[in-house]
């Protein structure tokens, strides 16, 4: 799949996905499920990766 954004659209996504990886941190620091944890990490990670992707 291929999303064609314009540098203002760009901008504004990865401003919501870094607040949302914000509150993810706090969350997973608040997790006591280990299972849980890691799903969150990994979803944290996925979430760096794309934002890293749409800073081009």
């Amino acid at each position: 799949m291929q999303l064609t954004l314009t540098s203002e659209e760009a901008s504004v996504l990865r401003e919501v996905l870094d607040n949302y990886v914000s509150d993810l941190r706090m969350e997973i620091s608040n997790t006591d499920s280990m299972d849980f944890r890691e799903r969150l990490k990994a979803k944290k990670v996925f979430l760096e990766r794309l934002m890293d992707q749409l800073a081009g």
